[in-house]
């Protein structure tokens, strides 16, 4: 039997992908340098877990809709799922290294979309959990489950999520309405002859009476960066 192991040594944002898509870096050994693996049809399930590493304030108060209260998390900081994606792995012998693409969502609708919004900095850790079917074997080849406990771990840098959202929506961010919403929001945005649909939600912010006008994604971007500390806390 062949018990090939799995180790993700690194996660990098796809630049030329049509949409969001990080590559997950996997090294696959077979356990005989010598044992031909002829393919893998390999499933993966990617889990976040958030009780692996530490949040500032501006964080936590972020994630309050998905955890409640950081005086709670002792309960609630359960892990989230992810992803679940297929691939085939072609034919090797020993060991190969292969990226894994995982798209991505950046609707914040979606628990892992928010997530990922409301960090600032630091890495993600996350879990991926290997299924699926081996053919390998010399001489012909024997077929056989890829083993339930087999899993990689790997700390995603929370830059690499950004570099990622920045190169399809750079400096901005989605929204989903139900159709009738829209279709009243279209209404006033064309009543009052309004060029955007930011100067349709900034007119409406004013109208409620809202002091501050929304900040421009650089003040985003300058305000975020000075506010980063030193040094992460982590939870104990």
């Amino acid at each position: 039997m062949t018990e090939v192991s799995f180790d993700c040594t690194g996660v990098r944002a796809d630049r030329y992908a049509a949409a969001p898509t990080l590559l997950f870096r996997l090294r696959i050994t077979a356990p005989d340098p010598a044992t031909r693996v002829h393919a893998i049809a390999l499933r993966c399930q990617l889990r976040i877990e958030p009780a692996r590493r530490g949040y500032r304030d501006d964080e936590a108060e972020a994630l309050a809709d998905l955890f409640g209260e950081r005086s709670r998390w002792g309960g609630t900081l359960h892990p989230l799922q992810f992803a679940q994606v297929s691939l085939v792995v072609p034919g090797f012998t020993g060991e190969t290294e292969i990226d894994l693409p995982v798209p991505c969502s950046y609707d914040l609708d979606v628990a892992a979309g928010r997530y990922f919004h409301a960090l600032r900095d630091g890495e993600v850790p996350l879990l991926l959990l290997f299924s699926g079917t081996v053919f390998a074997g010399a001489g012909g080849f024997q077929v056989q489950p890829v083993s339930w406990n087999k899993e990689a771990s790997v700390r995603m840098p929370v830059a690499v999520w950004q570099e990622m959202t920045e190169t399809h929506f750079p400096g901005c961010g989605w929204l989903r309405l139900p159709r009738e919403t829209l279709d009243a929001l279209l209404a006033y945005r064309s009543r009052r002859a309004l060029p955007s649909w930011q100067a349709a939600v900034e007119a409406l912010l004013a109208e409620a009476g809202d002091p501050e006008p929304p900040p421009t994604p650089r003040a985003r971007l300058l305000s975020g960066a000075a506010a980063r500390p030193v040094t992460e806390r982590t939870l104990p």
